[in-house]
């Protein structure tokens, strides 16, 4: 009996090695859809307020350019504004096309203007072309247009709406595919210790004793396979924070904080409650059926 239990203890290794392993990839799938679900309205905040409102301006009366600038940024809709003179313009454009006109033209064709972003509730059709048409009636002698990338705006809105929709119904798909995933791995893994279990139960073992260590390893494989997701997982976010310029400006620790911990609990309970069927469902059964 005994070199049979230790045969069993020596074969169930290898597979307590491949049940970590893949538990710790399925955890690190699961982070990896946590991650994206809880921080994409942040995410769709930051592109939003990526997006630059131009109002090109008549005048060169700087107490006027003064008036506007101030006037837009009490506004609720508006961040960062900023005037902008021909000679900056003209650094500007030089440095987005990569050439200088300088050498072409004479004269500085490009016309003053007082720059700014909207905030993320205000980037729709709808709000910017209110601001537009507050701006002009106020201004429009002064403004000569506002200028900002409605196609992009359109484009935006109805994309995010379109991709939350189908994140949604693959983040539950994936959460269930998830679950039974880890299930079944953990349920392989037990299965090389069916004799043993069965072994023991014969000797007179009872089911909290038999169960006790198996138990134990579960969580601490858990542990270990959680540790790996988040480990890894972490890596990708420096990676893609090192990559996106708006993900290092909405990170937020407490959320990824709450990621992993949520990935502790999923990884040592599916892997405690698996291995708890498996033990019970071994002593059920009889030694023949083992085979």
């Amino acid at each position: 009996m005994p070199i049979a239990g230790k045969t069993s203890l020596k074969r169930s290794k290898p597979n307590y090695i491949y049940s970590v392993v893949g538990v710790a990839l399925v955890l690190l799938i699961m982070g990896i859809m946590g991650w994206i679900f809880l921080n994409f309205h942040k995410m769709g905040t930051a592109f939003k307020e990526d997006i630059q409102v131009q109002a090109f301006l008549r005048t060169a009366n700087k107490d006027t350019i003064g008036q506007i600038q101030h006037f837009i940024a009490t506004q609720p809709y508006s961040k960062d504004v900023q005037y902008v003179d021909k000679e900056t313009a003209k650094k500007i454009w030089n440095k987005d096309n990569k050439e200088d006109w300088a050498t072409i033209l004479d004269a500085n064709p490009l016309p003053e203007s007082i720059d700014f972003y909207a905030r993320a509730e205000y980037v729709n059709k709808d709000s910017l072309q209110k601001i537009s048409n507050q701006l002009m009636a106020l201004y429009g002698n002064q403004i000569n247009e506002l200028k900002y990338p409605s196609s992009l705006v359109n484009n935006l809105n109805e994309k995010a709406t379109s991709f939350g929709l189908v994140f949604l119904v693959i983040a539950i798909a994936l959460c269930v595919i998830v679950i039974f995933s880890i299930d079944n791995t953990i349920r392989l893994a037990m299965f090389s210790n069916r004799f043993l279990i069965k072994t023991m139960q014969m000797v007179g073992a009872t089911r909290g004793f038999i169960a006790k260590p198996m138990n134990i390893k579960a969580v601490i494989n858990g542990l270990i396979s959680a540790a790996i997701a988040i480990v890894v997982l972490f890596i990708l976010i420096q990676w893609a924070e090192g990559n996106i310029t708006q993900l290092k400006q909405i990170r937020d620790m407490k959320l990824n904080f709450i990621l992993f911990g949520g990935m502790i609990i999923i990884g040592v309970l599916i892997s405690l409650y698996s291995t708890h069927l498996s033990v019970r469902k071994y002593l059920k059964m009889k030694l023949d059926d083992l085979y």
